[in-house]
């Protein structure tokens, strides 16, 4: 037996050999349409894959039953800006350790740091940016403003960083990184708003 969000699905197991195939279908015949898968059930079991297609390793002669568990993209979408919302909070408090790092002389923890922080925030606002071009936000003037001054602070700040004062790094972190992240919680407020009316 084959469920999708709790409702009997039409696509029978024993016309497949394995579960891969059983998935594929489910794509093609629009079951997933605008939905998210968020977990997987296999005989009652959590199903995930630890290596690509391990799906089409499960022969389907052991499976009894099948629970697909989705969620709308839309709502899925708003689940992330309120995750952003958090990553704002540790971007922030990033920004402080390191500038108090470099200022404490602590150069090699400091610079471990701070490319994490740069990691953090790089892989933020490449999320905004996917859900940006999916909901809109396109003529926010908060958006284009926060990613102006961000794209302009990293520059700066690679510049100061190649010149390995440190002292001056921290200030930019803490007197212009800080206030640049806080500027965030508009705009991600202002997004989900875009996905809510997409919706």
């Amino acid at each position: 037996m084959i469920l999708i969000d709790g409702q009997k699905c039409d696509i029978e197991a024993k016309n497949y050999q394995n579960l891969e195939e059983v998935f594929t279908t489910m794509v093609q015949e629009g079951y997933l349409e605008d939905r998210v898968v968020t977990d997987v059930l296999v005989n009652n079991e959590p199903f995930s894959e630890i290596y690509p297609h391990q799906s089409e390793d499960i022969e389907l002669d052991s499976v009894e039953t099948i629970e697909v568990t989705t969620m709308a993209t839309s709502d899925m979408a708003i689940e992330i800006t309120r995750e952003l919302y958090k990553v704002v909070t540790l971007m922030a408090e990033g920004g402080k350790s390191v500038a108090e790092l470099f200022r404490q002389a602590d150069d090699a923890e400091a610079l471990e740091t701070y490319q994490d922080l740069l990691d953090v925030t790089r892989n933020f606002l490449a999320m905004i940016g996917l859900l940006r071009n999916e909901y809109s936000l396109k003529d926010h003037k908060a958006y284009v403003d926060a990613a102006e001054e961000m794209t302009n602070l990293f520059t700066e700040m690679t510049e100061v960083l190649e010149n390995e004062d440190w002292i001056l790094l921290a200030d930019l972190l803490e007197y212009e990184f800080l206030p640049a992240v806080e500027k965030w919680k508009k705009v991600i407020a202002q997004l989900r708003e875009d996905i809510r009316t997409a919706k």
